[in-house]
């Protein structure tokens, strides 16, 4: 709906869309006949920055896009410096002031210059260009030569708006573009400035090279310095602390240490093996081991004597047996068991106890003697173990100062070969020449193609764009009701209809209801018309009085009461209408009425409506600064009301604007409904809206809104003196 409107406006302004973007083309088309031709010149401009061949130092360094984006921008922006223009400057004056064929008409400024101002001039600019210092506007001739540059537009302002710099594309090359009146002027811009800023970059990279390189070369110094002070320091405190190698002198003392931990531990044990075979002689010489040495002799007795008796029974059960086979191998068996006992008791009986005495007491003694020395031993290897822990125990404290010396030491070790990195890289920097280079000059061009066209073109697409943007804010920032649902919506009260906008300055309204007027329009009008005539017909039902008010005055009220009136006597209806609006009696005047509603409450005016055949009838007033209750009391007027609805079929009041206040309201007493006129294209302002709540209190004797002046297709205008004639012609009907 809400786009639907917007095209409405869009069609109510149609010629305003034409109109002004034909305007701006022939302003835009007079004003760009006479622009001179363009001419564009570029180079590239190599930087290195991508291409690996000119990369040497860095060749096998990988460089992120984002930084290599950076570079080249940093690359743009120093090329768009105003010190490097300056210089451009420069040598575009000296060409003009100089050659027989400037590439610019001279300005008024320079014609100005006389033969000594010239060279003065001349002077000037090469002086600066040499020193590439700006001139000073805080010196008054300077200043006046910078004037010259603007005037003949070679400040940096107008070069600077006419150059175009970029990277081509993901390339290693830079583009430098320069566009004006002369082709040679194009060129000769696009050369110095490139020349003149790989000057100003290639002195600037030089300078920091040589900066960066003194400032390395002291640092080095400073940290060489401090490694070989600290290298002395550790030297020193070795030679005074007679330490050779601490690592090797640890790892010798901790290996006596063990080793000779080692001998105590395996000394300890000698000890206690020596006890213990010492005491194992001893229990040899006593009684009982000698018993037991004879007992075992004794069983061996034994076992022999039984062993033989088995076998003579063995050898009786053979010989018994009759010699059967089972018992030699059995016999031979039991003689191997008798032999092996034999010898048994053989290797036992062949002992001498004074041979065995005599050796015991000699290992005795043996071990006796081991057993001394190994206890002394102990007490040597503990006195050696005490001297060599003191001296590991006086190595901790070196060890911990060594150790901070030789940390201190790999720490400027490690800057110093760091510094020394960056040194050499630096140095080896300085020695290559910059990468920036011009691939190829820039040549004079032919002519661009002419914009001309292009710009009267988008000159009237822009103020059509234009006019479209204002409209979609005028219609986005208007308020104002245009139809029935907004009205509604706006004030929460209903709207039994509404009224076209018509464009006619007179309106016959016998004409209308006659069907002789084809105009849709005015059918559309009477149509409305109608369907207000049915709800107020409906709203009324038994009821006579109607009042017809607006907020404020103008709103057409007075229109349409007396079309209302009318519509009413097309269907036989008795209609009484009263021009209740003493502040603008615009019925009254309009038909020259003599009959004043004043007179009839007065009761100067006897049996109203009685006499008259006509449908319609009217009560005017006389004006003035009255109200209705200053002419007579509430049981009068209400008394005379009662008796013109008994002769009339419907009365319509029309009463003066809510704005008067009470002059409006007290109609409204004496009303059995009351319709309210709103003008469309209207906004609900705070003063309204007091009124709107008034309607709203009054409950169902306020039947709803007429919206009047709706505008339906083509816009339409009114006449100021429609109700007028509609007077002048309803009361020739009637």
């Amino acid at each position: 709906m809400e786009l639907a409107n917007f095209f409405k406006l869009l069609s109510k302004q149609k010629f305003t869309l034409i109109i002004i973007p034909l305007i701006t083309i022939i302003i835009s088309f007079f004003l760009v006949r006479n622009l001179p031709n363009v001419y564009q010149s570029e180079s590239p401009l190599s930087t290195g920055l991508v291409d690996q061949t000119q990369q040497i130092l860095n060749s096998n360094e990988t460089t992120q896009e984002s930084q290599i984006n950076q570079e080249f921008s940093n690359l743009i922006e120093m090329m768009h410096l105003k010190k490097v223009f300056n210089q451009v400057s420069y040598k575009l004056m000296i060409h003009d002031l100089t050659s027989d064929q400037p590439f610019r008409v001279p300005s008024k400024d320079v014609e100005d210059l006389n033969i000594s101002a010239r060279q003065h001039a001349i002077k000037i600019y090469n002086e600066r260009y040499e020193k590439n210092e700006p001139l000073s506007l805080l010196i008054q001739d300077e200043k006046g030569l910078q004037n010259v540059i603007g005037s003949m537009r070679y400040d940096y302002s107008s070069l600077n708006n006419k150059v175009n710099i970029y990277r081509s594309q993901n390339s290693d090359f830079i583009t430098v573009g320069f566009e004006s009146e002369d082709p040679q002027l194009s060129a000769f811009v696009v050369n110095t400035l490139i020349d003149e800023f790989i000057k100003f970059y290639s002195q600037q990279v030089k300078t920091n090279q040589i900066k960066a390189k003194n400032f390395l070369n002291n640092l080095l110094k400073q940290k060489r310095s401090s490694l070989d002070e600290k290298l002395n320091g550790l030297k020193n405190y070795k030679i005074e602390n007679r330490v050779l190698n601490l690592n090797e002198q640890a790892k010798s003392l901790y290996s006596q240490i063990a080793d000779y931990e080692g001998k105590k531990e395996q000394t300890e044990k000698d000890v206690v093996a020596y006890i213990g075979a010492i005491q194992g002689i001893n229990n040899k010489f006593k009684p009982r081991d000698r018993k037991y040495f004879e007992s075992t002799l004794t069983h061996l007795n034994q076992d022999i004597l039984r062993t033989k008796a088995k076998l003579r029974n063995l050898n009786d059960l053979y010989i018994q047996s009759n010699f059967e086979e089972e018992y030699p191998s059995r016999i031979d068996s039991l003689q191997n068991v008798l032999t092996s006992q034999i010898n048994a008791l053989t290797d036992k009986s062949i002992f001498n106890p004074l041979l065995a005495k005599e050796s015991l007491i000699q290992q005795k003694l043996t071990l006796e003697i081991s057993l001394d020395l190994a206890k002394y031993s102990i007490k040597s290897l503990n006195y050696e173990l005490i001297r060599l822990n003191k001296k590991f125990d006086k190595l901790v404290p070196f060890e911990a100062v060594i150790q901070s010396y030789e940390s201190d030491i790999d720490v400027a070790g490690k800057e110093y070969l760091e510094i020394l990195q960056k040194f050499n890289q630096t140095t080896m920097e300085s020695d290559f020449s910059i990468n920036l280079r011009q691939v190829e000059l820039a040549v004079p061009q032919r002519a661009e193609p002419s914009k001309k066209m292009l710009l009267v073109i988008l000159s009237g697409i822009v103020s059509f764009v234009f006019c479209l943007v204002i409209l979609f804010v005028v219609f986005f920032l208007d308020n104002t009701i245009k139809q029935p649902k907004e009205l509604a919506n706006k004030t929460q009260l209903p709207v039994i209809g509404h009224l076209n906008l018509i464009n006619a300055s007179t309106l016959d309204l016998k004409q209308l209801w006659s069907n002789s007027n084809e105009s849709p329009q005015m059918l559309k009008f009477k149509d409305l018309l109608r369907s207000i005539r049915f709800e107020v017909d409906q709203e009324l039902g038994n009821n006579k009085v109607l009042v017809i008010n607006s907020l404020r005055q103008q709103e057409g009220k007075t229109l349409f009461a007396l079309s209302l009136s009318y519509a009413y006597t097309m269907i036989n209806k008795k209609v009484l209408l009263i021009d209740g609006n003493f502040i603008n009696p615009g019925i009254s005047k309009a038909i020259n009425s003599k009959t004043y509603i004043n007179d009839y409450l007065n009761g100067k005016i006897k049996n109203f409506g009685k006499d008259t055949e006509s449908l319609i009838s009217v009560l005017g007033n006389p004006g003035g600064d009255i109200s209705l209750l200053e002419i007579t009391s509430k049981d009068i007027i209400r008394e005379k009301i009662n008796k013109l609805k008994a002769e009339f079929d419907i009365i319509i009041i029309e009463a003066s604007s809510l704005d008067t206040l009470n002059k409006s309201k007290e109609w409204i007493l004496f009303a059995d409904k009351v319709l309210t006129v709103f003008e469309a294209n209207q906004n609900v302002t705070v003063a309204k809206k007091q009124y709107i709540d008034y309607l709203a209190t009054i409950g169902d004797k306020f039947i709803g809104w007429v919206l009047n002046k709706v505008t339906i297709g083509t816009p339409l205008t009114t006449k100021t003196n429609w109700y007028t004639n509609i007077l002048k012609k309803v009361n020739k009907s009637s």
